[in-house]
């Protein structure tokens, strides 16, 4: 309960950094810039790697992912390490459910993240990440719909979802039992 009162906290007081460095975009610029920029590269298109990837359909913000990715940033700070396993076993799939982004009532589900340490703005970590072939994957995954990014104190994360939502027709037979759900791992 500490640990999420922390986090809280830190959400509340949370800022941003603009292109210059310091910490002064409000959320909605830190998002829409984020969203921009990934969105311009997946409306054409690119090359991740020597591998070419074909434009996708926009992403949207998500504030699950988003406080998922808050939580990741603020942990890889506080506790001064560097990967997607935080220092207590947890997953970037566990740490995203955690946060409420879960496939109940969907069809299909897909995570993903990147992270990143000491870019000082968005424009430098997004240089980054698209000049990184894996990184440039996850930005550029059709089946990824949604996400939410977070910055601490050099600490990047950007956390993907993708969940497709059941027919009208899937629903029904759901509902009458003639479709029955299987979750697997």
């Amino acid at each position: 309960m500490k640990a999420l009162l922390a986090l809280l906290i830190a959400c509340s007081i949370f800022s941003y950094p603009n292109s210059f460095g310091r910490q002064t975009m409000s959320k909605e610029e830190f998002r829409r810039e984020f969203l921009e920029s990934i969105n311009k590269v997946r409306q054409k298109g690119c090359n991740c790697g020597s591998t070419y990837m074909p434009p996708v359909p926009p992403l949207v913000w998500n504030d699950q992912l988003e406080f998922a990715a808050i939580g990741h940033a603020v942990d890889m700070s506080d506790k001064n390490y560097f990967s997607h396993t935080s220092k207590n076993g947890r997953t970037m799939d566990k740490r995203i459910t955690a946060a409420g982004y879960t496939m109940k009532g969907y069809q299909s589900f897909a995570v993903g993240e990147n992270i990143a340490q000491g870019q000082q703005s968005i424009d430098e970590v997004m240089k980054g990440w698209f000049k990184s072939e894996g990184h440039c994957k996850n930005l550029m995954n059709r089946e990824f719909r949604e996400v939410g990014v977070a910055s601490y104190n050099t600490y990047w994360v950007q956390d993907f979802g993708g969940r497709q939502p059941f027919s009208a027709e899937q629903q029904k037979l759901l509902k009458s039992g003639k479709y029955k759900m299987i979750e697997r791992n």
